[in-house]
């Protein structure tokens, strides 16, 4: 049968054609490179996210010693447990967020992107090229969730490589020097997070920091410092990487599909579905992890407890039986039941932060730079789990 190699330059530049042929052979392939089942159709990726035999269970990362903070941001994330510990972080964090944060951002969010597409059209080189990544997509997330935190923009410059470090580990085949620096930054990351905490504990602010320590819910539960710290380091990571590789592949698709460009300038009502197509259209995350719990049946294959099974996330935005031509880029296209943001219980909880993001970017980049267009090959990023660009360089 068909299958894919992730280190492979030629195969991460464009996977879809190999997903569709993987897909017309069976929904689900065992991938040997990755010991284990890998879904491409959309039913059987949604079927992994929602099934409640299937859940995330976290094994730390051996050997534990050496990698104590990285295994402590994910013994104690909502997104790496279950019910009921689940169900008691996720009210929680969701309380906090209920608190009207995302609201209190929106129109600086939509500042923040007129103000760093304006540094694009300023920022233009003696070669007449800016590249979109280092002045928007990358600064962009960050300064959103240190806000959202309320970290001191002193410290701000402290996040992006702290993050950038860290979901490295979440790729296959790691060499060992890549993993004693993301553990060394998760340990720099917890370290500065456990001293914010400590001083909103006795400066309480209106960022969600301050909020998520006075949180308690029906039963007086509240979460630990431990859960704090793993909760704020879950939404930059989550919330940074995805919104930067949503903005440089989302822009990318649209250089090369000027006709969808033109489209949204001409027409600004079509920014909510652009973004759902533009998610969908090129995955920021394309695998996504579940392990059994009981058993489980996927699409024919049986899964015993402990087994584990990955959605192909690009795959399933990409299957025909769901998306109509799934390989155009239709920025009107509705419904769009992607599953960029997950589905089920694990749902991403800063998914309408991360839309407003999206949005206010692409919302900036039409009023702003009308006019703009590719001005040298993008470089893609040799990841295959976390996919984005490492460089966009554009004309306006």
């Amino acid at each position: 049968m068909t299958t894919f190699d992730p280190k492979d330059p030629a195969f991460i530049a464009d996977p879809y054609p190999v997903f569709a042929q993987m897909r017309a052979e069976g929904e689900v392939h065992q991938h040997a490179d990755f010991g284990l089942p890998v879904t491409l159709s959309h039913a059987a990726s949604a079927a992994v996210l929602r099934h409640r035999g299937l859940g995330r269970v976290w094994s730390d990362v051996k050997p534990v010693d050496a990698f104590a903070a990285f295994n402590l941001l994910h013994r104690n994330s909502l997104l790496e447990n279950e019910p009921p510990t689940h169900t008691r972080l996720r009210r929680l964090v969701a309380g906090a967020f209920g608190r009207g944060h995302v609201e209190r951002l929106r129109p600086w969010v939509g500042e923040l992107a007129t103000r760093l597409v304006d540094d694009v059209a300023a920022g233009i080189d003696a070669e007449g090229h800016a590249d979109l990544l280092e002045l928007v997509a990358a600064p962009l997330p960050v300064e959103v969730i240190a806000e959202l935190l309320g970290v001191p923009a002193a410290d701000r410059g402290l996040l992006q490589p702290w993050s950038n470090t860290i979901v490295k580990m979440y790729e296959f085949g790691l060499p060992d020097e890549q993993r004693a620096q993301a553990e060394k930054a998760a340990g720099e990351f917890v370290a500065y997070l456990r001293e914010l905490i400590a001083l909103r504990r006795k400066n309480p602010g209106s960022d969600l920091v301050s909020d998520l320590v006075a949180e308690t819910d029906a039963d007086g539960a509240k979460l630990t410092e431990d859960e704090l710290v793993a909760t704020a380091v879950l939404l930059l990571m989550a919330g940074h990487e995805a919104t930067v590789n949503v903005i440089g592949n989302g822009v990318l698709a649209l250089m090369r599909h000027r006709d969808q460009w033109q489209r949204l300038v001409d027409d600004p009502g079509l920014l909510p579905t652009a973004v759902e197509e533009l998610i969908r259209f090129d995955s920021p995350l394309q695998l996504f992890e579940r392990t059994a719990t009981t058993d489980v049946e996927i699409a024919g294959v049986t899964l015993r407890p402990g087994d584990k099974i990955a959605a192909l996330l690009g795959a399933a935005a990409h299957d025909p039986l769901v998306f109509a031509q799934p390989e155009v880029l239709d920025i009107g296209r509705s419904p769009n039941p992607h599953l960029g943001f997950g589905a089920g219980i694990h749902y991403c909880v800063g998914a309408p932060l991360a839309r407003i993001e999206v949005s206010a970017t692409l919302d900036a980049l039409t009023r702003r730079l009308p006019k703009l267009q590719l001005a040298a090959e993008p470089v893609r990023r040799a990841e295959f789990v976390i996919r984005g660009l490492s460089s966009l360089r554009l004309t306006a």
